[in-house]
């Protein structure tokens, strides 16, 4: 049976949709759209084969928790308005092929997210890194302001309760705009189906080789994105990413404008980091400051006057697990971050380098993705931690046997890195060599997408502080 693909045929202009089935119910992305809908108040089924924390409790607490996990074509009915089918779920799903069967609609997720904000404007951040944070930045300025406004973000925000907001009454939407693969049965990625009105690169560098396997199909898919930039909309772009200015300047429409946009004069005084104008700011680092420059541009473009926007960023802590303070005393902070691409581990390191230059910085990083635990993507990681004085790198030879990629030789991966870098594979032995050390007048920096296999970091940093 050929897969239907929802966008193709569905139009549903007033939204009156009620009910939704939710096929995967349980990622982290599906599980907050199932929230999102259900406060506003449309009914919600979904089915999973297991569920885990912190999406059990929360579907729980709304009382979305299926009753028993599995796949159950019995909940797939002729009065379902529309079928979600997440990721996780495979092309011969049971109740895919139901709904298949029924001629039901059925969305991927950013389809219905689609779907949901056609008729606001969106604001659609993307890039190879800084998406969630420039993402939470105008978050944060747009409710400071008092300007309502629906979103899809990829981490928990403070102050926010759920990663995605859908309402009836907001007339802005701001999503992060990932660029991996729709769904099962759409083998888009995810940022090609928003038709942002407002558009952001952040940068492009090489990732998820197991999608795109060359850097050419991976930079390619921004230059598409640009094409689908609604006519009279708006392109922001970094224009210190060399991959991300040609994209912008070799893409010719006359039809949408192009704000360019690079560091802006901040200077570090005692720990703190100021702009020009002497606004403070808790967040720090040369890629944050390119984040929130990105973020003032588009938040300019909704009517936030500059001087609304400083009064607000001054405020802004940061997204979780991005620079995200752990603990500190007067001589030693604990951090941690999402970083796991090459260029991200560069932009964490320098920052606490610039934020922290007397003090020592021990650096830990996990190899978790598909794409770093790739013998030919690891050469991509060559100097990436060379700013910091003690650097290791973790891999779990479990996550590759998971992940089914052949196993890795921890001599690869230091020459991989180059310089001093010291490899493990087992995270007990990193973390024993970590307390181990002295700390007075040091930081620790741990980086992963992942929890290196479990640790605690709130006890890890009360035992070194």
């Amino acid at each position: 049976m050929t897969p239907v693909r929802g966008g193709e045929h569905l139009k549903i202009r007033n939204m009156k949709v009620s009910k939704v089935h939710f096929i995967a119910i349980g990622g982290s992305a599906m599980h907050n759209l199932a929230i999102a809908l259900c406060q506003k108040g449309i009914t919600v089924t979904g089915s999973d084969d297991e569920i885990f924390d912190p999406a059990k409790s929360r579907l729980e607490k709304y009382g979305l928790l299926p009753e028993t996990f599995g796949w159950h074509p019995e909940r797939i009915t002729p009065d379902l308005d529309a079928v979600v089918l997440g990721m996780h779920a495979r092309i011969d799903n049971p109740e895919l092929l139901r709904a298949q069967e029924l001629g039901l609609k059925i969305y991927s997720y950013p389809e219905y997210l689609y779907e949901q904000s056609k008729d606001k404007l969106r604001i659609v951040v993307g890039g190879s890194h800084g998406k969630t944070t420039t993402t939470a930045m105008i978050l944060h300025v747009l409710a400071h302001c008092g300007i309502e406004a629906d979103y899809m973000v990829g981490a928990q925000l403070k102050g926010f309760e759920v990663m995605v907001r859908l309402s009836h009454t907001a007339k802005v939407m701001v999503i992060e705009g990932d660029e991996y693969l729709t769904s099962p049965i759409d083998r888009r990625p995810k940022f090609h189906l928003y038709k942002p009105n407002v558009a952001i690169i952040t940068g492009i560098e090489w990732d998820h080789i197991n999608v795109f396997p060359t850097f050419d199909i991976y930079r390619d898919q921004f230059a598409q994105f640009i094409n689908l930039i609604e006519p009279k909309g708006t392109l922001i772009y970094c224009d210190e990413d060399k991959e991300v200015h040609r994209v912008a300047v070799e893409n010719h429409r006359t039809d949408i404008q192009k704000l360019p946009y690079v560091c802006p004069e901040n200077v570090v005084e005692n720990g703190v980091t100021y702009l020009a104008n002497r606004t403070p700011l808790m967040v720090f680092g040369h890629h944050n400051l390119l984040n929130l420059t990105a973020a003032r541009l588009a938040c300019r473009q909704v009517g936030v006057t500059d001087e609304q926007f400083d009064e607000a960023i001054s405020t802004f802590e940061g997204a979780s697990k991005r620079l995200e303070l752990v603990k500190k005393n007067d001589s030693c902070a604990v951090y941690k971050d999402f970083a796991h691409a090459p260029s991200k581990l560069r932009a964490t390191i320098h920052a606490m380098r610039e934020q922290y230059p007397d003090r020592r910085l021990v650096a830990c990083m996990e190899l978790h993705t598909f794409s770093s635990l790739t013998q030919e993507f690891l050469q991509q990681y060559r100097g990436t931690m060379d700013e910091a004085d003690v650097r290791c790198v973790y891999f779990s030879q479990h996550a590759l046997q998971l992940k089914k990629l052949p196993p890795l030789d921890p001599e690869e991966v230091r020459k991989a890195f180059g310089g001093e870098v010291e490899v493990f594979t087992d995270s007990a032995a990193m973390v024993a060599k970590v307390k181990a050390m002295e700390w007075k007048n040091a930081n620790l920096l741990m980086m992963s997408s992942g929890n290196f296999d479990g640790i605690d970091f709130a006890a890890l940093a009360d035992e070194i502080l």
